[in-house]
């Protein structure tokens, strides 16, 4: 009984990060000069990997960009959408993965398996970016890899690496989802 109520707590999770992943866009985008650039989308596929796992974070990372485009027509489907998918999935397996195999989760590891989910997301991005560059016949340069994936993103990269830590850990503090202090076995 006590894993069916963990199940169905780690799938209301995952749904209502998807869904404050569908709407954050709507806050930011308020901002024109800015609102593109915190990534708003990151931030709940980055929550649900590491609170429900890199199952749920992948899924969820996945479907979002093409779920938010046939619901409200953003962000396009090509070449934007697609490469998007694909980071924001390895953003959620990445996050879930190695925070999972973390010796032990706390602030710490958090920020470890956070940094590596960055960056990690962000070199799938440009591998696909370059795929479908060469489908589409349009040049991915170096530095539009630079541009897109850092100069850009400088407000949401430190949002991310602010604001996930705060919610974790006023999670831990209320007890929604605590810290393992221990060293777990992984089978």
């Amino acid at each position: 009984m006590k894993q069916n109520q963990k199940t169905v707590r780690t799938l209301c999770a995952a749904a209502l990060l998807l869904a404050v992943g569908l709407v954050l866009p709507f806050f930011t985008g308020q901002i024109p000069q800015i609102g593109q650039m915190l990534c708003p989308m990151h931030l709940p596929v980055l929550l649900c990997g590491f609170l429900c796992g890199w199952k749920y974070g992948i899924l969820v990372g996945f479907l979002l960009p093409p779920l938010r485009f046939a619901l409200f027509g953003a962000p396009s489907l090509f070449p934007t959408g697609v490469a998007m998918a694909f980071e924001l999935a390895a953003y959620g397996f990445l996050a879930g993965f190695l925070y999972a195999r973390s010796r032990w989760q706390c602030v710490r590891a958090l920020y470890r398996c956070l940094i590596a989910a960055m960056l990690g997301g962000r070199l799938v991005w440009s591998v696909v970016r370059i795929v479908l560059s060469g489908v589409s016949g349009q040049a991915f340069t170096w530095q539009m890899f630079l541009s897109g994936a850092f100069l850009t993103a400088v407000p949401g990269i430190l949002l991310q690496l602010i604001f996930i830590p705060a919610v974790m850990v006023a999670l831990d503090r209320t007890g929604f989802y605590r810290f393992r202090k221990t060293e777990r076995q992984i089978a």
